[in-house]
C-alpha cells in the first residue's frame, strides 16, 4: 500500500501557522470514485483513503510506515522566509513620520 508523509501548508485565509507543525502520513486511494446514479455524490470502497495519522517527527511517521510495511513519498516542506516589516502596523500612527498620513 502507498503513502506519502508530508508537513501540511499554512491556511491561506489566516496569516496564522496553526496545524502546520506536525507530520501527516496519508494512503494514496486505491479504487476510483464513483457517482452515485440517484443522488449524484461520490463514493468509494476505500476506506483508508480517509484516514490522516499524525506525527510529532518525520522520523516517528517513517518509523510507523517501515515498522508496517508501506511504501511511502516523503515531500519535504519547503521552506518560508519570515515576512516582518521594521516598526510594524504601529509605525502608521508614529509622531515621527516623514510625511503626512493619507488614507
Amino acid at each position: 500500500m502507498q503513502a506519502r508523509i508530508y508537513k501540511p501548508a499554512k491556511n491561506a485565509m489566516q496569516s496564522g501557522t496553526a496545524k502546520t507543525k506536525e507530520w501527516t502520513l496519508e494512503f494514496a486511494p486505491a479504487s476510483a470514485r464513483e457517482v452515485d446514479p440517484l443522488m449524484g455524490w461520490t463514493s468509494s470502497s476505500d476506506t483508508q483513503s480517509q484516514v490522516r495519522l499524525k506525527f510529532a517527527t518525520k522520523d516517528a511517521a517513517l518509523e510507523y510506515a517501515a515498522e508496517k510495511g508501506l511504501d511511502v513519498v516523503v515531500m519535504e516542506p519547503k521552506v518560508r522566509k519570515p515576512v516582518i516589516r521594521k516598526g510594524g502596523y504601529g509605525e502608521n500612527f508614529a509622531t515621527n513620520r516623514r510625511g503626512a498620513w493619507t488614507h
